[in-house]
């Protein structure tokens, strides 16, 4: 039942902005620090900006002063900005707790969305 379903991604030119979206059916999302999560190509899943219950936000040393993460109570929704797109902003975007769900001893996992920064 627990569901979380990233959007947003897509193909931009270095420089460009993207807006990602994550809804995420949990009944304590209220209350659960969420972050997004960025997998490049060849590498593990990294945490890359987290916002805790109260809004209270944190950023990759990679990513600060580019991207902005918020989020929706009301509507159960993440949000990152992200502005200023590198190429190495590539990679698959993930939505979860921080830190991530479990189900049984292994993590829970959306399908995620791509992003791809051309130079």
């Amino acid at each position: 039942q627990v569901q979380l379903v990233e959007s947003g991604g897509g193909l931009v030119q270095a420089g460009g902005s993207l807006r990602l979206s994550c809804a995420a059916s949990l009944g304590s999302f209220n209350i659960r620090a969420m972050g997004w999560y960025r997998q490049a190509p060849g590498k593990q899943r990294v945490l890359v900006s987290t916002i805790t219950s109260t809004h209270t936000t944190n950023y990759a040393d990679s990513v600060k002063g580019r991207f902005t993460i918020s989020r929706d109570n009301a509507e159960k929704r993440l949000y990152l900005q992200m502005n200023i797109l590198k190429p190495e902003d590539t990679g698959v975007y993930y939505c979860n707790t921080v830190p991530p769900l479990r189900s049984g001893s292994d993590d829970y996992w959306g399908q995620g969305t791509q992003v791809t920064v051309s130079s």
